[in-house]
């Protein structure tokens, strides 16, 4: 066969190639979308919503007795008449200390292509309030569930140690207590339950920017991967504990607006990841099959264009059985299973087009390293770039090394070399 008609028909396969596993890939997050889109809101319902827990808020009330002008009509005139009425004043009173504590617990859930990061949180927590006012006031305390439809058992609002909670109907997602209070008591109010959420859990000490004052957030995890949402505060205390960590927020005053919190991690995703390798196999198809003909052409093999079509089918083999099985199986499982399926593919078939020692030795370990090793980088979060810069620069110089000699001009197939497989 013409050289350069090979070497069209190769880019041709390559090309259709390239064409299906943006299919396949398009094809994979269409599915991974409707099923979070179809299971997404069950899960939620069945285990929570992100939680973001804000601090109590506190308020003093009192009567007080003022001036009020009116303005009334007789007899065609205007008439100012100035009356003594009572009005309530308030004031809101910042935490003047904060002390909590925090339990986050994985119980991550797959649903066919998606992981679900859910946990279960256990709280606790301490703040005083102190009223300044030069007279007797009414406290009052309004506390807002983080998620207004979440469920939180045995839940708990001591003042002073005194549980109210029974006393007391949620209404709008929050509870509010009142109580009477003196001038300079210091009044300390205590919250716990233990609830479910997903995705993350964070808490937010003041609306805006505030003062905090004595401040202590104690959060444990059971899980050692462990990232903060975007905007908050990094702990200013970290250790590792058992199989989590203990992190800590811990200030005497401090000025802030940020909130604290932890992302829950998940697995791999294995929807996005048979994607990510559907979108990215056409870089490690090229590399092989610049590979092979670079040692065909060394050993004066000339494979037809049919031979690298079949070829790209079993490396395409490898991603549309990862993309339907992922599902079904581990990850981890998947793609070992897609591996040995297209390696199997690819050896048996040029063990009978060459030879085995081609197909076991040089096909063989070119597919292991630019299908298998590429598709593994994709497992470690911002590897692939890197993998590809390196796979690239090692086939150049591989490359370069193998054709250091070779005299392109020249006929591929010399006398007495191994016959023409077109």
């Amino acid at each position: 066969m013409n050289p350069t008609l090979r070497v069209v028909g190769i880019a041709a396969v390559f090309l259709v190639s390239t064409v299906a596993w943006l299919l396949l890939g398009g094809i994979t997050l269409s599915r991974t979308d409707r099923q979070t889109d179809a299971l997404g809101g069950r899960v939620t319902e069945l285990w929570g919503r992100p939680q973001a827990q804000a601090a109590p808020r506190a308020r003093l009330l009192w009567p007080e007795e003022v001036d009020e002008v009116r303005i009334v009509e007789e007899n065609g005139h205007e008439k100012r008449i100035t009356e003594r009425v009572t009005r309530w004043q308030e004031r809101p009173v910042p935490a003047g200390s904060t002390d909590l504590e925090v339990s986050l617990r994985e119980d991550v859930r797959r649903k066919g292509l998606v992981w679900y990061p859910l946990y279960d949180v256990d709280l606790r927590g301490a703040w005083t309030f102190a009223h300044a006012e030069p007279r007797a006031a009414t406290l009052e305390v309004a506390f807002d569930f983080p998620d207004p439809t979440g469920v939180y058992d045995g839940f708990q609002l001591l003042i002073d140690g005194v549980d109210q909670a029974s006393k007391l109907r949620p209404e709008g997602g929050r509870v509010v207590y009142q109580g009477p209070v003196e001038m300079g008591q210091v009044v300390k109010v205590e919250v716990a339950y233990h609830s479910r959420g997903s995705g993350s859990w964070t808490f937010a000490p003041v609306d805006g920017v505030g003062s905090l004052e004595d401040f202590s957030l104690r959060l444990q995890t059971d899980f050692a991967d462990i990232d903060f949402p975007e905007g908050t505060l990094s702990p200013t205390d970290k250790r590792a504990e058992g199989e989590g960590w203990a992190l800590a927020w811990t200030f005497d005053r401090v000025v802030t607006g940020k909130s604290f919190g932890m992302v829950v991690p998940h697995p791999i995703q294995p929807g996005e990841l048979a994607s990510e390798l559907s979108f990215s196999a056409p870089v490690s198809l090229l590399f092989f099959f610049l590979v092979v003909y670079v040692l065909g052409r060394l050993r004066k093999i000339e494979m037809h264009p049919m031979n690298y079509a079949l070829i790209a089918g079993a490396f395409f083999a490898f991603h549309l059985l990862f993309a339907y099985s992922a599902d079904r199986l581990p990850v981890e499982a998947a793609f070992a299973l897609a591996s040995a399926v297209s390696v199997l593919l690819v050896v048996s078939y040029l063990r009978l087009v060459v030879s085995a020692r081609f197909a076991l030795v040089e096909a063989g370990l070119a597919q292991l390293v630019y299908l298998v090793g590429f598709s593994a980088a994709h497992f470690w979060d911002g590897l692939t770039g890197l993998t590809v810069t390196v796979l690239a620069i090692l086939t150049l110089f591989l490359v370069m090394q193998l054709t250091g000699r070779v005299r392109w001009g020249e006929p591929e197939a010399a006398a007495g070399g191994a016959p023409a497989l077109s």
